[in-house]
Formats: C-alpha cells, structure tokens, sequence
C-alpha cells in the first residue's frame, strides 16, 4: 500500500496524535460534558467492534500517527478495554497508548491495563470536596477516584496526570488544593478551560475561568511560576514549575489562548466517524468503509480528505467556535 508523505494540512500542522472514543456511555454526568438526563447512547452495534478500531489504527500508524489516546464517555465502562489497549498496542508504529478516564472504575482495571500496555493515564478530577464533587459529576464517586488513583500508582503508572476543568463560580476554591494534591503526590495537573460542549448550552463566555487567572491563584496560594522551556511545543498545554522545584501545572487555554495553531490530533468517534476538531461540523464516516469491504487506500484517502479539510481555528476558519452538533461525551475528550 503506497501512502506517500506525512499527514499534514492546509495550515501546515502535522497530524500524529489520534484520539479513539470507544464509547458514548460514562458512569457519571458531568455538568461540562453531558445533560444530567435524558441521554441516549448508541446502541452496541452502531459503535466500533475492536476490531475495526485496531485496523483504522494500523492505516493511519502507517501515515504517521504515533499516539494513541482511549477516551469516551467513560473507557473503562466498555466491556473488554483492557483487550483493545493490548491490540493498540500492538499495532506497528504506535509508541504510546494513553487512556482518559473518570477514575471511578481505575481501581478494578489499573494493574490489567498496566499489563496490557497502557503508557499514560489521564485522570478527571475538578475537586477534592466530596460535596462539590457531586455538583459537578451528579455523583458521589470521589473516594473510588481517589481509590482509583492510588491503585494506578501501585500498578506501576508513573505518568498520571489529573485534568480540572475550570468554571468561574465554581473552581476558584477549587485551584490550589488540587495543586497541593499533585505536588505533593508526584502528579501532574492540567486546568482546561470550559468550553461550548457541555451538551446542555450553559456555556457562557463569562463562565470560563481564564488560564491567567489560575495561574495568579496558584502564585498567590502557593508560590512563584516559571515557564517550562522544554516542554513540548506541540502540546495542548502550557506547562509551568513551581520555583520552589516541586511540581508542575499545565493550563489548556482552549478559549483565552486557543492552541489551534498547532494542534496535530484527530479524533475517531465511538460510532466510528473522523472528526478533525472538536468543533468540526463535519465528519468522515470511517465505519461505512470498515463495514463495506473497503481496502486500506480508500481509508487512507478518507484520512486525507480529513485532514486536509481542518479549518483553522475551532472548526472555522475566522477564529470563532463552530456551532457544534454534539456534546463532549458523542465526541471524545
């Protein structure tokens, strides 16, 4: 199969990062993510067999793409998971499989997806009070996340970050307790600004607590930053150390400080279409090819018809979020 040259778009970014849904279904119901009701999942069949994850996998590893991330919904509530990770990781060319997950199951799976490969592991945790937890998640899960984080630890995980998504009104008490937490825990942490996918429309501007602001929380409640000069250019986050030498942060800035201009990740939804944003209002049906007996050049092309079709910003090409049809938890974090 001949897939000349790395896939790179109109806007010269390079796309080697793939973040694969393998499910809509989450155990908990995030105000930022998905209605507290009424939800509609997919039914079995409409959703990706592992299988057709792992040969869309192995198309796109041969056209550059090296990291993998499992998001959802939830992962680990996808019968089998810790299968699909061993697969993935299997495949040529694949260097890194990550997982995002709530934590709430973590301490059932950490050690068999440790065996089975699993590199990185993401955890969502907006707070460390019990009450605000629920609030937030519409459940009172906290202590099997913070369970769930102590096994991964035990099961050998040496890179776990905790991802705070941060609301103004709601997260200010919130910023350096969960600091504290991580440094003192050898976690890195990462606040991501609310953005427009919370599946509801409560999404306000004035809603979003702003990078620069986390970061004067955390100088005042704790001490000094300084940039990380070596992190990774193409990462979503800004990274920082603490002066003191002990701990890092990191802030997405998806609305303050849009990072479009070098994002290189594509998404593969748990219904197995292409998205090449978050905010895209458009998508490459992957799963009808899976499905219809298409070779690997067609889903080669498809991929590049996808990437090659990213707007520059947010799913347009003026700068303003895109109007998209669906939630976080349809999408994939």
């Amino acid at each position: 199969m001949s897939m000349p040259g790395p896939l790179v778009d109109a806007f010269g970014r390079p796309h080697s990062d793939l973040r694969v849904s393998v499910t809509d279904r989450c155990n908990i119901r995030c105000v930022y993510c998905m209605p507290a009701e009424g939800v509609e999942f997919k039914p079995h069949s409409a959703i990706l067999t592992f299988e057709e994850i792992e040969r869309f996998v192995r198309v796109i590893a041969g056209l550059g793409v090296r990291k993998l991330r499992l998001t959802g919904g939830e992962p680990l509530v996808r019968r089998g998971v810790c299968r699909l990770v061993k697969m993935l990781s299997a495949v040529p060319g694949i260097a890194e499989v990550a997982m995002t997950t709530n934590g709430v199951l973590l301490a059932q799976y950490a050690g068999e997806l440790s065996s089975a490969g699993l590199t990185r592991l993401n955890v969502s945790l907006d707070t460390l009070d019990r009450e605000r937890f629920r609030e937030i998640s519409r459940r009172d899960d906290l202590a099997k996340v913070l369970e769930g984080i102590a096994a991964a630890q035990r099961a050998g995980f040496t890179h776990i970050k905790l991802n705070a998504v941060a609301i103004r009104g709601q997260s200010e008490d919130d910023v350096v307790p969960l600091a504290r937490f991580a440094r003192q825990n050898g976690f890195e942490l990462r606040f991501i600004e609310f953005m427009p996918l919370d599946g509801e429309n409560r999404w306000e501007r004035c809603r979003v607590l702003a990078g620069e602001e986390i970061l004067r929380l955390l100088a005042a409640g704790i001490g000094p930053l300084e940039p990380v000069v070596e992190a990774d250019s193409r990462a979503p986050a800004t990274e920082y150390r603490f002066s003191d030498g002990l701990g890092r942060v990191g802030v997405i800035a998806s609305v303050s400080e849009p990072f479009c201009d070098r994002c290189g990740r594509l998404r593969l939804t748990a219904e197995g279409m292409l998205r090449n944003c978050l905010f895209s209002t458009e998508d490459w049906d992957v799963k009808t090819l899976l499905r219809s007996g298409a070779n690997d050049e067609a889903l080669a092309s498809l991929i590049r018809r996808a990437v090659r079709s990213k707007k520059r910003q947010h799913g347009t090409d003026q700068g303003q979020f895109a109007e998209t049809r669906q939630a976080m938890h349809e999408i994939g974090g």
